[in-house]
């Protein structure tokens, strides 16, 4: 009889984890873009995915930059908010996210960094409290996209995704991070109906000033 409830409660939980995405799925479908496609926008806003012990960034992060630079390069995006972790001195994801930006020929000017984006949440609440966004182009991986947009919309921060996928990414890889998706997107569940948590934030900064 408790196997049978375990049992039977595993498969809800499990039931729960494939319904929660399937929903952030199906609700960001029609906000993906190609950088080609995407309706202009004044900002985008690029997420934190980690450097290596070099503090160079990682290759889904370097793909997330650039892709990022192409939206500006062609007109799409006025600004770039590159969001991430900066909680250690010696960890600062928003910094490498600068300088390969310039590597890359982004004007120093464009450039808006975000030193406490620790999290998906956290970098969708801030883009709205600290910075002022009320809309903007989300940039980061097919795997992340759906959990990204609904996020950042349910936040308040009316959105669009477009795909940073700009290589072959390895099997293990691209297995780990969408069954990390699973408990994140239902974290994000939690967080945007039920908890509310408020992130690290600080003095407000507009982006854009209101009459702008």
């Amino acid at each position: 009889m408790i196997i049978r409830i375990i049992f039977y409660c595993c498969l809800l939980f499990v039931i729960f984890l494939m319904t929660s995405r399937i929903i952030t799925t199906i609700y960001s479908n029609s906000r993906i873009y190609n950088v080609d496609d995407v309706p202009n926008n004044r900002i985008a806003i690029v997420f934190g995915a980690g450097l290596w012990s070099n503090g160079k960034p990682t290759p889904v992060l370097r793909d997330r930059v650039s892709t990022a630079a192409d939206l500006f390069f062609s007109g799409k995006v006025e600004k770039l908010l590159m969001s991430g972790d900066n909680r250690y001195v010696e960890y600062n994801e928003p910094g490498a996210m600068r300088r390969y930006a310039l590597e890359l020929g982004v004007p120093d000017e464009v450039i808006v960094l975000d030193y406490a984006g620790r999290r998906t949440y956290d970098t969708c609440y801030r883009a709205r409290v600290i910075f002022g966004l009320k809309q903007a182009i989300l940039v980061t991986q097919k795997f992340h996209l759906p959990r990204a947009l609904f996020t950042c919309n349910l936040i308040g921060v009316n959105s669009i995704g477009v795909l940073a996928d700009r290589r072959e990414y390895s099997f293990r890889s691209l297995v780990f991070w969408y069954l990390r998706e699973l408990p994140a997107t239902i974290i994000a569940f939690w967080q945007v109906f039920v908890t509310h948590p408020v992130p690290v934030l600080g003095k407000v900064e507009p982006i854009f000033p209101p009459d702008s």
